[in-house]
């Protein structure tokens, strides 16, 4: 594990001190100097525009052109790279993903877009590897309880998707092929385009993206292991500047996609041996107004969002007895999917200037509307959730001196499967030691109410047949609360930057959500969600950053955690219970090292480290008959990229050529479950083998 360590944390960023002006914290993002020298701005922690080295709050920050140095596809495969995160993969027939932020599964994480929670609980089942890399201008990742911003589930941490941004007339087209395991071809193509009119006074940036990838077998038996997946998307993000001080902000997208896992044959689903089909429709927007006014110590914000998913499914195995056979095709599991987010809010700012110190108010209000409708006549599951949750919440972003910095705040909650009012209180104190040297403590609360969340939606194969969530009847809602403190050093010289940034965290779960297995029906397992004991996550996350002449640059996190029930948990009839959160390795993490050797050659090399962890095995298969707990070995997934750029016959268009490998070393699961009566969740590590891709971009 050390020599993995060293690995992990030989690594980049870069950071840089700067003073912010009192008018630069205001929201109107015009307003913001664009001087690249200093470190980027953030909103994702405070919900008005702050320098990430001002922030009392920590954000970290991965770019479109980070997301491309990586060659990620989707939003899953950037997030792989910020501290604190990982991306698991929980389905072997369906492949949908989870994130999980701080060791917290991905109910306690709350998906923005924009600022807006319009991410369903079936959304976020395969909503991270639907949104294509260049819809993606930033994400922005907050790790900890966040819910006096942003409500519900805000508990491990939020992830904010900012979609890209019109800045200024131009267009870039991408397409790659990747092969997977020298049997799986894929193809992904993209494309964007900005048009701004000549006083900038209002603009549109347009995005697509298409993907055609073809089956995965690991193991040979006939059944796969990456799903066939077929998707477009496409949408647009357009502003309007009404005066100087009044914008207009829209954006919106569709995605289409096609799933389908399992046995690979063309047979219709229903006479596979076992089988999963997904067929998405997803459509979202939001729209926000600004104003400024009083000098600009003031602004107004209004905003909304819609989001819908149309999802047809099916999820079924071939029973062995001509008789079920014969009732499996008269009344087939096919199902139907349909949720729809609405969300509106205002928000106000204003800057109070007393005794020669600056503090930013902000005052909000918000309401949020989920509906969930998920039926499948064939196994008589049906969940129809729909939840509504009314917030408010008051902030003060107080500058106390040049050196100490005092964020506070409260929001209170009101959601209708509860019978009481949350609240959740949030602190948070920066202290400048030097302009090199910066030091930060946070405590926030946090809660989940007692609803359905993504894996409660996912229906798996295990045992000869398909187990199922339910809630309890008893089912009340969970509480959190959570510490960290930081230590932030930067020191730069003429050619050099380097830093780090540790930071310790601990969350405390009430009443925390626990699944145990609650027996059989005609169809297979029933796990139930009930209230647990309480569990404590505690850890260590240091992340080291380095930066040469521009030319060379790195950066890398590293966690050392543990996660405990305060009291042993029974996941499953047979197997000794256990206190250890399951499917949470004590140590993971990643490096990436980006060389920059001249204006036209570039290379990317990056590394992602997944520790042992326990994980749950419903035996059943042929090759693993027994129910089982399983400590998985751990895994280390290295990648390459190259790029060669040049000019086309100096028309001021340019040619990107590009190729790679993931997973260089092949490091892969090798005990998948084989046949139809496998452990659909039964899978882990990385999410993909051996693959060599290659590709051009032109801009």
């Amino acid at each position: 594990m050390i020599k993995d360590y060293l690995l992990c944390t030989a690594v980049v960023g870069l950071l840089f001190s700067a003073k912010v002006s009192p008018a630069q914290t205001t929201t109107d993002s015009d307003s913001l100097p664009k001087n690249k020298v200093l470190s980027e701005v953030v909103i994702t922690g405070t919900r008005t525009y702050k320098r990430q080295t001002e922030s009392p709050v920590i954000v970290s920050v991965i770019n479109q052109k980070t997301l491309y140095n990586l060659q990620a596809c989707n939003l899953a495969e950037g997030l792989k790279f910020q501290p604190g995160l990982r991306i698991e993969t929980n389905c072997q027939t369906c492949n949908y993903t989870q994130l999980r932020m701080n060791g917290l599964q991905g109910g306690y994480s709350q998906i923005l877009i924009n600022g807006r929670p319009l991410f369903s609980p079936l959304m976020s089942l395969y909503s991270m590897e639907q949104i294509p890399a260049n819809m993606i201008e930033r994400i922005e990742v907050v790790r900890g309880g966040g819910s006096s911003l942003y409500g519900s589930s805000a508990i491990g941490g939020t992830v904010n998707v900012i979609t890209r941004r019109t800045q200024k007339n131009g267009f870039e087209i991408q397409s790659f092929y990747q092969h997977t395991g020298n049997q799986s071809p894929d193809w992904i193509t993209g494309g964007n385009a900005t048009v701004m009119n000549k006083n900038g006074k209002a603009g549109t940036t347009l995005f697509f993206n298409t993907r055609n990838r073809a089956y995965y077998d690991a193991n040979n038996d006939g059944f796969s292991e990456l799903s066939q997946l077929k998707s477009k998307a496409a949408g647009l993000n357009s502003f309007y500047k009404i005066s100087p001080h009044q914008k207009i902000e829209f954006n919106a997208g569709y995605i289409n996609e096609y799933r389908s896992g399992g046995e690979m044959t063309g047979i219709p689903v229903e006479k596979r041996q076992q089988a999963e089909e997904r067929t998405h429709h997803i459509a979202l927007a939001n729209m926000d107004y600004q104003i400024n006014f009083n000098n600009r110590q003031s602004s107004f914000i209004f905003f909304a969002g819609a989001q819908h998913t149309d999802r047809s499914h099916y999820t079924g195995i071939l029973p062995d007895i001509p008789a079920d056979i014969s009732a499996h095709f008269s009344n087939p599991p096919y199902g139907n999917s349909f949720t729809t987010s609405l969300q509106g809010g205002i928000q106000l700012n204003h800057q109070l200037n007393i005794f020669k110190t600056r503090n930013v108010l902000t005052i909000g209000s918000e309401y949020l509307s989920e509906k969930v409708n998920d039926v499948i006549p064939a196994y008589r599951y049906a969940i129809r959730q729909h939840t509504r949750n009314w917030g408010t919440f008051i902030q003060s972003d107080w500058d106390i001196s040049q050196q100490l910095n005092l964020l506070s705040g409260i929001r209170i909650d009101r959601h209708n499967f509860l019978s009481h009012w949350v609240g959740s209180p949030r602190v948070a104190l920066l202290y400048k030691f030097a302009p090199t040297t910066q030091f930060r403590l946070s405590y926030g609360t946090g809660f989940r109410a007692p609803q359905a969340f993504d894996t409660d939606l996912h229906i798996a194969f295990a045992a000869g047949g398909v187990s199922r969530v339910q809630l309890s009847d008893q089912l009340r809602e969970e509480y959190a609360q959570s510490w960290s403190a930081s230590f932030n050093y930067d020191q730069a010289s003429a050619d050099f930057i380097a830093g780090f940034t540790l930071e310790a965290f601990s969350t405390r779960l009430q009443h925390a959500f626990v699944l145990e297995e609650k027996g059989n029906d005609p169809f297979g397992l029933i796990f139930e969600k009930r209230n647990g004991s309480a569990a404590k996550v505690r850890g260590l996350t240091l992340e080291v950053r380095a930066n040469y002449k521009k030319r060379i640059q790195l950066e890398s996190g590293f966690t050392l955690q543990r996660n405990l029930f305060t009291e042993p948990v029974a996941y499953i009839e047979g197997i000794a219970p256990t206190r250890n959160f399951l499917r949470t390795p004590s140590t993971y993490g990643f490096a990436n090292l980006q060389c920059f050797f001249n204006k036209k050659w570039q290379a990317n090399i990056n590394y992602v480290y997944t520790g042992s962890m326990e994980v749950l095995h419903v035996g059943g298969a042929e090759n693993f008959p027994n129910d089982a707990l399983i400590n998985t070995r751990p895994f280390s997934e290295i990648n390459l990229k190259i790029n060669y750029t040049f000019e086309l016959w100096n028309s001021g268009y340019w040619l990107e050529c590009f190729a790679g490998i993931r997973n260089l070393l092949n490091d892969f699961q090798s005990d998948f479950d084989r046949g139809k009566n496998r452990d659909s969740n039964y899978i882990y590590g990385p999410a993909q083998p051996f693959t060599f891709f290659t590709g051009l971009k032109f801009r």
